[in-house]
């Protein structure tokens, strides 16, 4: 099951939500802005993604210490996260970083600069290495130790980074569209009205929300856990839908045969031929 948390009702997860979707995943959804409590344990989830809201992660809000306890065991279990805005500040908090105003709003579209580091990363690889998108946000943020930078501005240095190899958070919001950004401006019109043109200068089919959205649904897929495991030097825990006693079967119900299976220290492959052929 892949948890998304919600703050506000026009903070949804839009291109991110459609993509897990086209791929087939489950998604529960808590609407902590609707009361729904948050999971108390990480341990039934295929991953994570924390959406953003108009409160600040450095102050205490409702959910803000059950969301703390969540993201903490969801990153010590290795469960991959994706944070956007304040969904980004909390994993950073909760992984021993900071928030911390800064020093003024900034809503509209600007451009952000995808950093070396990015180019190998399983989420950005494939945004261009300069990219308009939306800010919606006051508040900044100081990276926990060991974590990735991924993308920078010279004003509110982090915009995006990984902690360990499976876990993101992205300042910014790429996965909106234009709808999305409609909503942004009924929710809060007067922020929106310091950013002239922030409807009309909205992108139509915009590739890049576009190629991290599927992105992010293939690094949550049960074949991209797989693949972390692997990447980790960990066995597949046996309850996985990728281990080979489940695997098997559940191919061989579509029609397939495996023949190959390798769950090795540094990958993970499989190989499969149609029944009969």
């Amino acid at each position: 099951m892949i948890q998304i948390v919600e703050h506000a009702p026009h903070e949804g997860p839009y291109a991110i939500r459609t993509a897990l979707a086209a791929a087939g995943l489950p998604v529960r959804v808590c609407r902590t802005w609707a009361g729904d409590p948050v999971p108390d344990t990480a341990d039934d989830l295929v991953a994570l993604v924390v959406m953003g809201g108009a409160m600040a992660a450095y102050e205490d809000f409702p959910s803000r210490t059950a969301e703390l306890v969540l993201l903490r065991a969801a990153l010590e279990a290795g469960v991959p996260v994706l944070g956007v805005c304040l969904g980004a500040q909390l994993p950073a908090v909760a992984a021993g970083g900071a928030a911390r105003p800064g020093g003024g709003a900034q809503i509209g579209w600007r451009d952000v600069r995808m950093n070396e580091a990015a180019h190998d990363d399983p989420l950005f690889a494939a945004v261009p290495e300069r990219v308009r998108v939306l800010h919606w946000h006051s508040d900044t943020m100081d990276l926990p130790a060991g974590a990735t930078l991924l993308a920078s501005r010279d004003r509110h240095p982090v915009q995006a980074f990984r902690i360990g190899g499976w876990a993101w958070g992205m300042q910014f919001h790429l996965e909106v569209d234009e709808p999305a950004v409609e909503a942004f401006a009924q929710a809060f019109p007067e922020e929106a009205a310091t950013a002239p043109g922030l409807v009309e200068s909205a992108p139509r089919n915009w590739p890049p929300w576009h190629v991290t959205a599927t992105a992010c649904s293939n690094a949550f897929h049960p074949s991209g856990r797989a693949e972390r495991a692997a990447r980790h030097g960990r066995p597949l825990d046996p309850d996985d839908p990728m281990a080979e006693e489940h695997l098997g079967p559940a191919l061989r119900a579509a029609g397939w045969d495996l023949t190959r299976y390798e769950d090795a220290r540094h990958h993970f492959l499989t190989r499969a031929v149609r029944a009969g052929g």
